[in-house]
């Protein structure tokens, strides 16, 4: 399973998650095996500064993720997600290990997230 999620710095494992996904200037990319184990950490840098509805969300397809995990994140971009066949889970906060490590078990726990800032 491959899981993308929106960072601070992009620095490793013990990043935090950002807290607005479409503010995010990083994205982790975490290849989780049959077991649950993390096999592989990749960081990258958002290609654009600004963007529009689904730049995001289509990017993030390309490295062909299976699942979202996010603080907070608008409807349109969970729309563009949901048509990509990407799962989408918000209301995520911590460090990627962990939140990676607690949605593998079915045992993350997620507050309630509005996004208010796109209408």
């Amino acid at each position: 399973m491959r899981i993308a999620l929106p960072v601070k710095y992009g620095t490793g494992l013990e990043d935090e998650i950002e807290e607005h996904f479409g503010r995010a200037s990083f994205y982790a990319i975490v290849d989780v095996d049959e077991s649950g184990e993390i096999t592989r950490f990749q960081s990258h840098e958002v290609p654009f500064r600004e963007h529009g509805p689904g730049d995001i969300p289509g990017w993030l397809k390309g490295f062909d993720v299976d699942v979202v995990i996010a603080r907070g994140m608008g409807h349109r971009a969970v729309d563009f997600f949901n048509k990509f066949g990407i799962k989408v889970v918000t209301g995520a906060s911590g460090k990627i290990k962990d939140v990676v490590h607690q949605f593998v078990k079915g045992i993350l726990e997620t507050e309630e997230w509005e996004c208010d800032d796109h209408g």
